[in-house]
């Protein structure tokens, strides 16, 4: 027989469940409020001592209810957060099983591709998906089977919400690691943000693309034009990431395409010169920009990432003399529409010129030496002391190292 003190505590249990279910939206919202503030951060044994051993009755309500009402945002933050009290219990494995069992995370997935709601909801959505793929393997296999990467990344890429993007980056580096069986599924997807029109979700993709290459093995080559393609990004936070990605990069078999790739943005068709921008420039606040300036800006931090990879790796070094980078960079440093592409690629030549002796005779006779002492003294700045006729000669100019003469001197 029950005690007269279980008897009053399943008493109030019943008077609460009574309330709620009488309850219409504003009631039910100061009921939220109240649970959050008394409950949040409790474990297990502490919430069913707080609802005398059943507190699954009551979650029960919330995720009935989170069904019928999450496509008309009715105080979902409240919502979301309160079935968050119970999923982040301590020792409450229970209350996820019941959640998941109820349909919850399509739900919270569903949700991410709603354009009505809140930025603010679909965060709180984030966070549960999270603390789903905190419980185990076979719970991020749940997220990945329910196209729960397909939901982060087009979120990810669409979402106005610097904070939400940060949470979906976290739940994405979570699902490719510990994850073997879809971990480049979580891989792919990132690539696949990588032509969006966000420069924090393009910036968030290549730092989790970074930090997964020691889980992923072997590098897919549908990399390497998403990676390039983001270096004519005028967001310099977004080509500081891709050039740090092209490193981490350099020791798989992908290699020699990004470098054959890096290459040859150094030299872009002119007959560019009169087209526009692609339409991934485009934005509400935003000026169309020539396709020339895009493709200038893509030149310029391709000649940075190559002075940066070469120093890293002689070998790097070599296999880019081989792809004929010196000739490359010569021609980006003509380029008098565009002082940022002068600028890294004679720092990127006055590496290789220090560096490799061959190089410098080279160059030296392409220069000719009152040039070539201008380059030597001040690389940083002797192109701004180029006439249009010396800044023609180095763009066509047909340096050529061969191969075997750069295997030999080196």
């Amino acid at each position: 027989m029950t005690s007269v003190k279980e008897q009053e505590a399943i008493r109030k249990l019943m008077v609460f469940l009574q309330e709620w279910d009488s309850a219409h939206k504003v009631a039910r919202s100061r009921i939220l409020d109240n649970f959050i503030e008394s409950n949040d951060g409790k474990t297990e044994p502490e919430l069913e001592l707080e609802f005398s051993q059943g507190a699954s009755l009551f979650l029960a309500r919330l995720t009935a209810w989170l069904r019928m009402t999450y496509m008309y945002s009715t105080c979902l933050d409240k919502l979301l957060k309160s079935i968050g009290v119970f999923l982040s219990a301590a020792s409450g494995r229970r209350y996820l099983i019941e959640f998941l069992e109820i349909g919850g995370v399509l739900i919270l997935l569903e949700m991410l591709g709603l354009n009505h709601l809140k930025e603010e909801d679909k965060r709180e959505s984030v966070k549960l998906l999270q603390l789903v793929a905190d419980a185990g393997r076979k719970y991020k296999e749940l997220i990945c089977e329910s196209y729960g990467v397909r939901s982060l990344t087009e979120f990810l890429a669409t979402s106005n919400s610097a904070e939400a993007q940060e949470d979906v980056q976290v739940l994405l580096d979570s699902l490719g690691r510990s994850n073997p069986k879809y971990q480049n599924q979580v891989y792919k997807g990132l690539i696949a943000v990588l032509p969006c029109t966000s420069p924090r979700a393009q910036q968030l993709a290549l730092q989790t693309l970074r930090g997964m290459q020691d889980v992923v093995g072997e590098v897919p080559s549908v990399l390497v034009e998403p990676v390039l393609g983001v270096l004519c990004s005028v967001h310099l936070e977004v080509q500081y990431e891709a050039v740090q990605l092209l490193k981490a990069l350099m020791a798989h078999e992908v290699r020699p395409a990004l470098l054959k790739g890096l290459v040859a943005l150094l030299t872009p068709p002119r007959k560019k010169a009169f087209t526009f921008c692609d339409e991934t420039t485009k934005g509400p606040t935003a000026l169309r920009l020539r396709e020339p300036v895009l493709v200038y800006i893509q030149q310029a931090a391709a000649a940075k990432a190559i002075g940066v990879l070469a120093k890293e790796s002689a070998e790097v070094a070599e296999e880019l003399i081989q792809l004929k980078v010196v000739h490359g960079l010569m021609v980006a440093v003509g380029n008098l529409d565009h002082v940022a592409s002068q600028r890294h690629a004679s720092i990127s030549l006055e590496y290789f010129v220090h560096t490799f002796p061959f190089v410098e005779e080279c160059v030296k006779k392409a220069l000719g030496h009152t040039l070539f002492q201008h380059f030597m003294d001040s690389p940083e700045m002797w192109y701004t002391k180029m006439d249009p006729v010396q800044a023609e000669e180095l763009a066509s100019n047909i340096v050529d190292i061969s191969g075997d003469m750069a295997r030999m001197q080196s």
